[in-house]
C-alpha cells in the first residue's frame, strides 16, 4: 500500500505544480526535505538512539525488562499472540507506550526502534512486516496520550483563557483512537490481500546482518542475584524519587522556590529557574503528570544502570555494546525517510494540501467540520512540524478559546505522524512490504479526527 501513495504523492506533486505553475516549488520541497531527513532527523536520531539503546541493554541484562514483561504478560499475549511472553520485545514495547503516553518522544522513538528490531528477531520473512510488527505500529500510532504538552504550549503562549481546557477532549480521543487502530490491525490482518504468504518449501530466511539470532527469541543469561543491601539501596532510590514527586505534585510553588534558591547558589551568574507553571492554574490532575513527565527521564538514567550494577552487570561496557546500535539503526532508516519526506515536500510545494481542502470543503462543512481543520488534518500523518505551524496559525487566526482551536488541538494531541512513523520504524529493520500497517495507522487517525469534533462539540459548544 505504501507504494501506491508513495507514487501517488509525487505524480500528483508534478501534475498539479505543472497545472499551476509550482514547479519551482516542488523542486524546493524535494531538496529541501532531503536535507531535513538526513541532516535534521537521522543524525540528531543517532545520537539519541545511542544513549537509549545502551540504557536498554542494562534493562535487558540486569533483567528488568523480562520482569516487566511478565507483569503485563496477560494483556501483551492477547495483542501479541506470536510473541514469546518472554522475549526482550514485550518490554521494549511496553516502554515505548508508557513513554508515549507521558509525551516523552524523545524516549518513546529509540524504544520503539528498539522494540522493532527485537520483533525482527522473530520474523521468518525479512522485508515483510508481521502481525506483531503491524499491531504494535498501529498501537504507536494511536497511543493513549495523557498530556499533549506541544498543544497545550502553543495554546498558552497565545494567551488562551484555558490553554488545559483539551487535556481530557484529547484523552478521550485517543482512546477512540487507539480502539479504532487495534480493532483495524487485528480485523484486517486475515484478509486475502494482507495475509502472510508461507515461504517456498526448503527457502531459508535471510537474517539482518547485524541481527542476532534472526529467526530465535533471544535468550539472555540469567544476572547475578541482587544482595539484600542492594535491594534496601534501590528501595531508597524508589522513595526519594517518590518523595521529591510527591513535594512537586502537592506543593509545587515551594519546589520552584527551593530549586530556584539552589540554582542561584551553584550559577549565580546566570539562573536558569526550572519551567514550572503557576500552581493556582493547574489541576491537581495535571500537576500529577506534569511531575511524572519530569522525572520520568532522569529516574530511568540513574535507575536502570544502578539496577544493572548491583546485578552484577558491567555497565560502562554493556551500556557501549548497545550505543552500538544506535548508529546502525540511524544509518539503516535514511533511505526510507528520504522517500517519505521527499514526496511530503513535493506535494505540499505543489499546492495538493490547498487543492484538497478546496475539493472537500463543501462536502464536510455541512457535517459539522470546519473546513479551517482540513489543512491540519490531511498534514498531521505526514509532518509533524507542519503540524504544529498549523495549529498555530489556526489558533493566532481563530483566538486559543475558539471551538475550532480546540478542535484542531484535540487532534493535535491524539494524532500520531504515521507515515513518518512507518518510514523510521520499518526502515531501521529494512521492511519494505509494510501490510495493512498504513491502513490501520490512518483508520485510528481518521477515528481520532471524527471523535475529536464530536466531543469538542458536545463539551465546548
Amino acid at each position: 500500500m505504501l507504494n501506491y501513495l508513495w507514487l501517488a504523492l509525487v505524480g500528483l506533486a508534478v501534475l498539479i505544480g505543472g497545472a499551476t505553475g509550482r514547479l519551482r516549488e516542488v523542486t524546493e520541497g524535494a531538496f529541501q526535505m532531503a536535507d531535513t531527513a538526513v541532516m535534521k532527523i537521522a543524525l540528531p536520531l543517532a545520537g539519541v538512539m545511542a544513549l537509549w539503546l545502551g540504557l536498554m541493554r542494562l534493562a535487558e541484562h540486569s533483567g528488568l525488562v523480562q520482569q516487566l514483561a511478565r507483569g503485563l504478560r496477560p494483556l501483551m499475549r492477547r495483542l501479541f499472540p506470536d510473541v514469546p511472553p518472554d522475549h526482550p520485545a514485550m518490554g521494549s514495547m511496553l516502554m515505548n507506550m508508557a513513554a508515549n503516553m507521558l509525551g516523552l518522544a524523545n524516549a518513546a522513538t529509540p524504544l520503539g526502534l528498539r522494540a522493532m528490531r527485537d520483533l525482527e528477531t522473530l520474523n521468518r520473512q525479512p522485508g515483510t512486516a508481521t502481525n506483531a510488527m503491524c499491531t504494535f505500529l498501529a498501537i504507536n500510532t494511536s497511543s493513549i496520550q495523557l498530556l499533549p504538552t506541544t498543544a497545550i504550549a502553543i495554546l498558552a503562549a497565545q494567551h488562551a483563557k484555558d490553554p488545559t481546557a483539551i487535556v481530557g477532549t484529547a484523552f478521550l480521543a485517543t482512546i477512540c483512537s487507539t480502539v479504532a487502530g487495534v480493532t483495524a490491525v487485528k480485523w484486517m490482518e486475515n484478509w486475502r490481500c494482507f495475509r502472510l504468504t508461507p515461504p517456498p518449501a526448503g527457502a531459508a530466511a535471510t537474517p539482518l546482518p547485524d541481527a542476532a539470532a534472526a529467526t530465535e527469541p533471544v535468550i539472555l543469561r540469567e544476572p547475578a542475584p541482587m544482595p539484600a543491601w542492594g535491594r534496601f539501596a534501590i528501595g531508597l532510590l524508589l522513595a526519594a524519587f517518590a518523595a521529591l514527586l510527591v513535594w512537586i505534585i502537592v506543593a509545587p510553588a515551594s519546589y520552584h522556590a527551593a530549586t530556584t534558591a539552589l540554582s542561584a547558589q551553584i550559577f549565580p551568574a546566570q539562573v536558569s529557574p526550572p519551567a514550572w507553571e503557576d500552581p493556582s492554574t493547574q489541576h491537581p490532575a495535571l500537576r500529577a503528570v506534569g511531575a511524572l513527565s519530569l522525572l520520568a527521564v532522569p529516574f530511568l538514567l540513574i535507575f536502570f544502570p544502578f539496577y544493572a550494577a548491583l546485578r552484577g552487570v558491567k555497565v560502562y561496557e554493556e551500556f557501549v555494546e548497545g550505543a552500538k546500535e544506535g548508529f546502525q539503526v540511524a544509518i539503516r532508516v535514511i533511505p526510507f525517510l528520504v522517500a517519505i519526506l521527499v514526496a511530503v515536500g513535493m506535494f505540499r510545494g505543489a499546492g495538493g494540501i490547498e487543492a484538497l481542502k478546496s475539493a472537500l470543503a463543501p462536502l464536510l462543512t455541512p457535517l459539522g467540520f470546519p473546513p479551517d481543520l482540513l489543512p491540519l488534518v490531511l498534514v498531521r500523518p505526514l509532518s509533524g512540524s507542519a503540524t504544529t505551524g498549523l495549529f498555530a496559525e489556526i489558533a493566532q487566526r481563530l483566538g486559543p478559546d475558539s471551538l475550532t482551536t480546540r478542535m484542531a488541538g484535540t487532534i493535535f494531541g491524539c494524532t500520531e505522524t504515521t507515515f513518518y512513523v512507518i518510514a523510521v520504524y520499518f526502515g531501521s529493520v529494512a521492511v519494505r512490504r509494510t501490510r495493512h500497517a498504513v491502513a490501520a495507522g490512518l483508520i485510528a487517525d481518521f477515528a481520532g479526527v471524527v471523535a475529536s469534533v464530536v466531543i469538542c462539540r458536545l463539551m465546548f459548544a
